[in-house]
């Protein structure tokens, strides 16, 4: 199966710049979730064991939601698996299928860029800005929205400039392939 047979992989893709970039983004990612887990975790104990509920759990847990999301969404992008409109792009000719391929990875840099240029304004708002149950910043918030926009827009624009367009799957071309005489 070679690289235009299937959205592109972090473990097949060479190791370029991007691809490590997106490696660590989905290291990230983890321990974003393991991170979150824990915290739940210890609120959980305290609330019914200790009976004392700390307020700092959730204000950080939803930070560590928002940076597994925001990452996860990345990678996502990168490997064609969020924002690829594959249903409409395999039933296409191939000629407008590389054109929405294009006008897609565009759009959505152009919603990276949008997504990380409003959060950064909501850090910017709120960081003097005590979070409640927490000595953080309000604004630290909207810290991984930013940078997970940052990370959706560089993809993209991967996908725009760098990388071959994804062909059909192997499901279209097997059964174009079956219907010859």
């Amino acid at each position: 199966m070679s690289n235009n047979d299937a959205p592109a992989s972090i473990n097949t893709a060479p190791k370029t710049v991007f691809s490590r970039i997106a490696n660590l983004t989905l290291i990230a990612a983890g321990f974003a979730l393991l991170a979150m887990t824990a915290i739940q975790s210890w609120q959980v104990f305290a609330r019914y064991v200790l009976n004392q509920s700390p307020g700092w759990t959730e204000p950080l847990a939803l930070i560590f939601l928002n940076t597994a999301m925001m990452c996860g969404a990345a990678v996502c992008v990168r490997t064609n698996r969020h924002f690829a409109f594959s249903l409409l792009i395999e039933n296409v000719a191939p000629k407008v299928a590389i054109a929405l391929q294009k006008f897609s990875a565009a759009f959505v840099a152009l919603l990276g860029v949008a997504i990380a240029w409003g959060s950064w304004q909501l850090v910017l708002g709120d960081w003097a800005v005590r979070m409640a149950g927490t000595a953080l910043p309000e604004g630290s918030r909207y810290l991984p929205l930013s940078v997970g926009g940052v990370l959706i827009a560089v993809f993209a624009l991967e996908k725009l400039f760098t990388r071959a367009p994804i062909s059909r799957t192997a499901v279209s071309s097997a059964s174009t392939s079956q219907a010859k005489p």
